[in-house]
């Protein structure tokens, strides 16, 4: 896992193209509110188990600030960030459905976080190793970091309660 920070030089723009993609009517909301845990069918790929889709939205209401990428009522792509509201913030994921992949959407809701988290002395994230080559032509910085994960509760927490 790669860790990274934002720098203050800001975004290289890098803009994928998907067969069809100008047909796309893409539309962006920072509103969980707005969408039904329905319209977040499709995220997780891959993993071995997954929040549900209405855990998920609990996860993005929950969040300090979330972007997602909207085509009419199905929601392509999000990003969500948790800080202390003042000097650190964290992007504990950002996804794309694989159909919309290469399209420019995960470099627009990364530019769409981080702008809305420019007043913060810290914004990072932790990537696969796959992903550096991306994160880093977006601005960030790779550093090290260590982490912790609690796969028992990769769905949501066991407990049913909250934190």
């Amino acid at each position: 896992k790669q860790v990274f920070k934002k720098r203050k030089s800001g975004f290289r723009s890098t803009r994928g193209a998907l067969a069809g993609a100008k047909d796309m009517q893409i539309q962006y909301i920072n509103d969980p509110s707005k969408i039904s845990s329905q319209a977040l069918e499709g995220f997780f790929v891959g993993w071995s188990t997954h929040p549900s889709p209405k855990n998920h939205l609990k996860v993005l209401t929950n969040s300090t600030v979330c972007w997602l990428a909207m085509e009419t009522d199905r929601c392509v792509g999000f990003v969500y960030a948790i800080s202390d509201g003042f000097f650190y913030s964290y992007i504990p994921l950002l996804e794309v459905i694989p159909d919309y992949q290469g399209s420019g959407i995960a470099s627009e809701l990364l530019k769409r976080i981080v702008q809305s988290l420019d007043s913060m002395y810290a914004i990072d994230i932790v990537c696969d190793e796959a992903l550096k080559d991306f994160y880093e032509s977006r601005g960030f910085t790779s550093f090290h970091g260590q982490a912790i994960r609690n796969y028992a509760n990769q769905a949501g927490p066991a407990n049913k309660g909250t934190v």
